[in-house]
């Protein structure tokens, strides 16, 4: 990780953070009541390595999951390789 370098009120390098805290936000906390911390964690850990990185589709990457983006960017690079 790397501190903010960015001056007093321009959020700009922030705002890939504060998409993913809204995101996980809205779709799985809002309303939520965990009954212990390890529930929490728990749910939180399938929300993040099941769901937004392996199945939710984001718009930054043409609307792919980052699982699909990296095999088709693999799959390319393996093309590529062997064009050359």
């Amino acid at each position: 990780m790397r501190c903010s370098m960015s001056r007093k009120g321009s959020c700009w390098d922030n705002a890939p953070t504060e998409s993913f805290f809204n995101s996980l936000k809205n779709e799985r906390v809002h309303g939520t009541r965990y009954r212990t911390h390890r529930e929490a964690v728990a749910d939180l850990f399938e929300y993040i390595e099941v769901f937004y990185n392996r199945s939710r589709r984001h718009s930054s990457l043409g609307f792919m999951s980052p699982t699909q983006f990296m095999q088709d960017w693999l799959e390319a690079q393996r093309t590529r390789d062997a064009a050359a």
